[in-house]
């Protein structure tokens, strides 16, 4: 893309997903601010839904971000593969989605609940948000036990999603919720209605620290 930009990388080779993506942040697309382009990565995995899927991505990525002229990069994978990799590969700022919605949970509620997609996933998760350590503030997470193909499925995803949503903060005490993965997007808005909290979707979350960051520099 341009310099001057923001660049959404979907790691994995999913069109639907990367089009969410643009749905998604299209409010922070503004005549005077920063152009923000969404695109995704052909050879990576069409979900990324592993340990295997986050390993294989991080090269991708970081040669996307040392070759592409954007101003800052929005890793939009819930797990932030390849994080480390891509700030030591550019001087640019590069934000992880994973990252971007726990901290702007934190800044909603006391304690954040994630729903992820698949229970595989969650071991993965709860390795990363010790390592930033914000453990304490974490109330739980649950899975859809959905593939990232399925969350297409409106209905099926939907009722999931309420049933998920509803035991965090019911059995859990989450007082806001995030959507651990990028392909929910589309029910971000819809969910905060069902639940009555706050629910963080995490490529928004990304891309607002992104814009905040070439805005004030």
């Amino acid at each position: 893309m341009a310099s001057g930009g923001i660049l959404v990388i979907n790691p994995d080779s999913n069109p639907e997903v990367t089009a969410g993506l643009g749905r998604a942040v299209r409010r922070f697309v503004l005549p005077s601010g920063p152009a923000i382009a969404c695109v995704d990565l052909p050879e990576g995995p069409f979900g990324i839904e592993s340990a295997a899927d986050v390993e294989a991505v991080v090269p991708l990525l970081a040669g996307r971000i040392r070759s592409d002229p954007a101003d800052a990069f929005v890793i939009a994978c819930y797990s932030d593969p390849g994080i480390e990799a891509c700030r030591r590969a550019v001087a640019k700022p590069v934000f992880g989605i994973g990252e971007s919605a726990m901290l702007t949970a934190m800044t909603r509620g006391r304690r954040f609940g994630v729903v992820a997609i698949l229970a595989a996933a969650i071991p993965r998760h709860l390795g990363y948000i010790e390592r930033l350590g914000i453990d304490r503030r974490l109330a739980g997470e649950r899975a859809l036990e959905l593939r990232v193909h399925e969350l297409a499925d409106e209905a099926r995803t939907w009722a999931r999603l309420v049933e998920v949503a509803t035991a965090l903060r019911d059995r859990d005490g989450a007082d806001v919720v995030i959507l651990g993965c990028a392909g929910m997007s589309r029910y971000r808005q819809r969910l905060e209605h069902e639940l009555g909290l706050p629910v963080i979707d995490p490529t928004q979350a990304a891309v607002g620290f992104a814009f905040s960051a070439l805005c004030s520099a």
